[in-house]
Formats: structure tokens, sequence, C-alpha cells
């Protein structure tokens, strides 16, 4: 039986399914049936509450805290009934409750390179996950020597873990902790974008015969689509579908225009806003609107017009981390907005799109590092705080504000005004 941590204090108690709204009651026909005949068993929930609350100069935002104890959490994804897939970035994959329950880790997950920037970092659902129930994963896989690569692999999640967990896909493995990349991003018919940071190599961003600094596309098995912009050339990876990265950590699609955004990590300044083209360079390390660690210039994207250039950069540097294209209804004016976390800006980063292009950009201030930002089945933004160890990392609730007339105060303000 899969059973339940309490978030805030790790103990383990009786999961016991909840349905937690008449929505979810309504699902339950996607649910195995192991979860359906689960009985339901007495369980404190995480005791959630408000934590920051924002005010953008049109709407009032309450940031809630829906569970803690998380250790580094990285990649979030919701399950049909409500729940949330988080992975953290020592290796555990958890489920967690709309009440603020954290499961045990769940079984049959790879083993990671769980140093530096790597370890287990996305996870997505298949289109057709309430039919084939397939979760996947993307992380860093370890080699020899110390060595290790971007790994993308696939399982279904039955219970409490995940059964018959192959790797589909496997980039090069080379030394270094850094720049892995590892966003998931689904489309339509059942290819996928996985985004690959140039794991700090420089140069191989530029080679078309490896993936290092790379956007590749593939089918769901692994396979290469036969549509794909290099298929066929001589020397290049066909699972290339866009290079020159430096490192991607935020990617989404846009369902409406089935455009693929990416928020692209700059060096000393020079974050990056990409509007993802099959076949183009974006030019790292060739030029950036950064410059390097070291103080040495980088040529401007427009000194190289061949190289594609950012619709929009960013200096200070926000390091962009889980991107969203919002298309619910509890923020009609947001509907086609990009919005992203921003680990050392300490926030999120709201992006007003107006056909295609950057209108204008909101900061919204947290202090604290946000990793992955997701869209919720109930229209809110839902955010994962990026703390180590047995810090708080948690899952944050962004919302409107529910803001009351002063006569729901119980008289408390004194007689109203005639």
């Amino acid at each position: 039986m899969l059973e339940r941590r309490s978030a805030s204090a790790k103990g383990y108690i009786g999961w016991g399914e909840r349905l937690f709204d008449v929505a979810r009651a309504s699902r339950s026909a996607l649910l195995p049936l192991f979860l359906l005949s689960a009985a339901a068993v007495p369980a404190a929930a995480h005791q959630q509450k408000q934590v920051e609350s924002v005010h953008t100069g049109d709407v009032a935002l309450a940031v809630t805290e829906i569970a803690d104890g998380l250790d580094t959490p990285w990649g979030m994804t919701f399950l049909p009934d409500g729940r949330m897939l988080v992975t953290e970035l020592p290796g555990d994959l958890v489920i967690v409750s709309p009440d603020g329950m954290v499961s045990r880790p769940v079984g049959g997950t790879p083993s990671v390179f769980a140093q530096g920037q790597g370890g287990l970092m996305d996870v997505a659902l298949h289109p057709r996950f309430a039919e084939n129930r397939m979760v996947y994963l993307a992380f860093a896989e370890p080699g020899d020597g110390g060595s290790a690569g971007t790994a993308l692999g696939r399982g279904r999640l039955m219970d409490d873990r995940i059964e018959g967990f192959e790797v589909i896909w496997r980039q090069e493995k080379v030394e270094g902790p850094n720049h892995f990349g590892n966003r998931i991003v689904f489309e339509d018919d059942d290819t996928l974008f996985l985004t690959l940071g140039e794991r700090f190599k420089f140069g191989p961003a530029q080679d078309l015969s490896n993936t290092l600094g790379t956007v590749i596309r593939i089918n769901d098995d692994g396979s290469i689509p036969r549509d794909n912009p290099f298929v066929g050339r001589s020397g290049a990876d066909e699972a290339i579908w866009s290079y020159g990265h430096r490192n991607i950590e935020a990617a989404a699609l846009n369902p409406e225009t089935g455009q693929l955004w990416v928020m692209e990590m700059g060096p000393l300044g020079g974050d990056e806003l990409n509007a993802i083209q099959g076949g183009a360079n974006y030019g790292w390390p060739v030029v950036s609107w950064g410059i390097n660690y070291n103080g040495v210039n980088i040529p401007d994207p427009t000194e190289f017009p061949d190289f594609e250039d950012a619709v929009h950069h960013w200096s200070p540097v926000r390091s962009p981390a889980g991107m969203v294209v919002y298309t619910g209804d509890l923020f009609p004016d947001w509907r086609g907005d990009i919005l992203f976390g921003a680990l050392s800006a300490g926030g999120v980063e709201r992006v007003d799109m107006e056909n295609g292009r950057v209108a204008d950009t909101q900061f919204l201030p947290f202090n604290t590092r946000i990793r992955e930002v997701e869209q919720g089945p109930d229209g809110a933004i839902y955010l994962l705080t990026n703390d180590r160890g047995d810090g708080k990392g948690a899952v944050w609730r962004m919302a409107p504000m529910e803001i009351k007339p002063p006569s729901a105060d119980g008289g408390r303000s004194g007689p109203s005004s005639r």
C-alpha cells in the first residue's frame, strides 16, 4: 500500500485515498482499481498557510504553502486526480496530495548522478496517460570515471511504483556536474522535446555531431521523427531540433500556436527568451547578451545575424527555471502570457505576450528560489521552492487574493459611514 509521509515531520502514516472534491470524484474512472478501492484512514493534512502576498497593480496575489519538507524539488506535473508528481534532485519521486501530504518515495525510479546540478530532474505524463499510465523522467545518468549525461526514460505508474522503467534516450557522457538542461515538453502528436545544456563545455554547442547545448525532438519511444531538420545530414545527430544553447531549465509549448518557448540561462547577464525553430542556431558560445564569468566580453547576437536572436533578454539575470504558458481562468488577463521561476532573483517573472512579442515584463518578488512553475487544474499557479537537504523545499499555490468587504469583519472596524 502506498504510504504518506507528513511533510512537516517526515513521519510515515498510512495513505488512504481521499476524494477531495466533486470534480475529482467525477474523474475517478481515470484512476486504477487499487486507488478506487483504497480504504480511507484518518490522516493529518499539512497545515496550509499563506506565506506571501504581492500586488501586481492589477491583481492582489496570495501565495499559500501546500506542502513542505521536500529535498531540493525540481520538477512537477499533475495527475488526472489532482495530485502532483514531484521530483527531488537527490533521486526520489514523490506524490503530493492537494491536502499537503507527501508520499514515501515511489519505487522503480533510476539511479542518478546526484552531484552539482545533476540528479532526478524533470517529470512529465504522456499525453495519453489515462490510457497507458506512462510517466517520463529526465535525469543525470552516471557513467564511468565520474562522468555523467542526461538520460530520458519512461515506465508505467502503478500504485506505489513505476513498473518497467526503461531508458529510451541517452546523451553522451562527459565529466562535470553542471548544465544538464532537462525539461520535457510533449507535443500533441506524441513527439517530445528535451532541452539539453552544454555541460559547461562551451564549444560543443556548435557541433552537430553531439547533443550538448541542444533541444532534441524524439518520438515517445525514443526513436527519431523523420521530419527532424538534420535527418540525413552526414555527421549530424538526427535527434537535434535546434542548437547553440547554453543551459535551458525552462520550456513550455503554447497550446494555441504550437510554438515552443524556452528560457535560457545566460552567463553574467543575458538570460534569453527564445522562440525555438527547427534547424536554428542560437549562437552560444559565439554570441551572447551577457559576458563571461572572467569578465571577457562576448559579441552581441546582432553582430552575427546568421544566428537566431532572442525575443527578449534580461540583465541582471533571473536564472530561469520552470515555465508555463498560462491558459487558465483565474487570471484572465494573463492568458497566453509566460511565467517562469527566477532562482537567483528569488521570485516569478511574468512576460506579457502579444502576438508572439513581448509587450511588457513584471517581476513578482518572493525572496525565495523558485525552481518550477506549473498551472494546476484549478487554474492556479503552482510553484516549487528550491531548498536543499533538511530545509523546507515546498509546494506553493499562487491565486488571486480573496478581499472581503468591511461588512464581513463582524463589526470590528466600527460602524460603517453613511
